[in-house]
């Protein structure tokens, strides 16, 4: 599979985007909003390859001289913008890569492709500099915006941008891509599926991930001793968090799946809808030890630990008191 045929789900997106090449009514400034890993890159670099393919019909077709050069990433057409602050794409770097860069017409093809990554890091001064090229692009310019959050982008970008939401992928796409793509056994997809909600990147990050099984267990040996744990056992069991290497919000879905299962397996004592297959007696336990008020409780508890860590409150005080609140339901 090459292009469009390539991608999984985003099926609306995909159409939107086929129906403009087809049409010829390519618009100026686009912008693909959706979570890290949902297949925003790809898409916007399957777009610039097909506004830019030398092929008569089935853009793009991977094959042509201009294909090749985007696939091996030189082609001096489509630019990915970058930034040197990791948490800014300062006013300079806009300016330099993009607003002085677009006066030059493209070396080889119709159109110059700059994907912006990482837009909600764009600086209000950064916006303001681009603002002036989306409103008076030169006829060959494509610019695509690329982010994760689009209430960061200023309303003057919003208004005048296609603006296209990525959403979540069906499990059974996901599953299948890991498993025929990613060579992942069906017990193993299950999990990554039920983690990634979605999210293929993500899917495949934890799928391939060395320490992902190593993060899990550990997960599963708190949640079946937690109940037996003093204070200083939760914050040693906090401290270890702190050190793995992922994403503390990938820990805590791991969490937040395993109370799902046991919500499940409470509900339909049905040990085929859980995906902690191979902690099956664990959950049990759990189920029998908790009650639905709790297992809620627990839940939400979780959604809160992970607003408060987005919001930059003290990790080791966010994970105490969902950890104890996990421990008070289970006893």
């Amino acid at each position: 599979m090459s292009g469009f045929n390539s991608i999984i789900g985003h099926k609306d997106v995909v159409e939107h985007l086929q129906n403009v090449i087809r049409t010829k009514k390519i618009s100026h400034a686009y912008i693909l909003n959706g979570e890290k890993g949902s297949g925003k890159r790809t898409l916007a670099s399957v777009f610039a390859r097909a506004i830019n393919c030398e092929a008569d019909e089935n853009v793009p077709c991977d094959k042509c001289h201009s294909c090749r050069m985007a696939l091996s990433r030189n082609h001096p057409d489509i630019m990915e913008v970058t930034h040197a602050k990791p948490n800014t794409v300062s006013v300079d770097d806009i300016r330099t890569q993009v607003v002085e860069d677009v006066q030059v017409r493209p070396y080889s093809s119709p159109y110059k492709v700059y994907i912006i990554n990482d837009g909600e890091k764009m600086s209000p001064q950064a916006q303001n500099a681009l603002l002036k090229t989306i409103e008076e692009p030169p006829e060959y310019v494509v610019i695509v915006i690329l982010t994760t959050n689009v209430n960061m982008l200023l309303p003057t970008i919003l208004s005048r941008c296609v603006l296209l939401n990525i959403k979540p992928v069906s499990d059974e796409q996901v599953r299948n891509y890991l498993m025929e793509h990613a060579k992942i056994p069906d017990y193993q997809a299950d999990i990554c599926v039920a983690f990634a909600q979605g999210n293929i990147g993500k899917a495949v990050q934890l799928a391939t991930s060395e320490n992902f099984n190593e993060i899990k267990a550990a997960a599963v040996h708190l949640l079946t001793h937690i109940h037996e744990m003093d204070i200083s056992e939760i914050t040693t069991a906090v401290k270890a968090v702190a050190e793995f290497k992922v994403d503390v919000r990938d820990y805590l879905d791991i969490l937040a799946v395993w109370f799902r299962d046991v919500l499940y397996f409470k509900a339909t004592n049905d040990a085929n809808g859980i995906v902690f297959r191979e902690n099956l007696r664990a959950i049990q336990q759990h189920t029998r030890r908790i009650s639905y008020e709790g297992v809620e409780q627990i839940l939400e508890g979780i959604q809160k630990a992970k607003a408060r860590l987005t919001a930059n409150v003290n990790f080791n005080l966010t994970m105490e008191l969902l950890f104890l609140l996990i421990k008070e339901n289970g006893e």
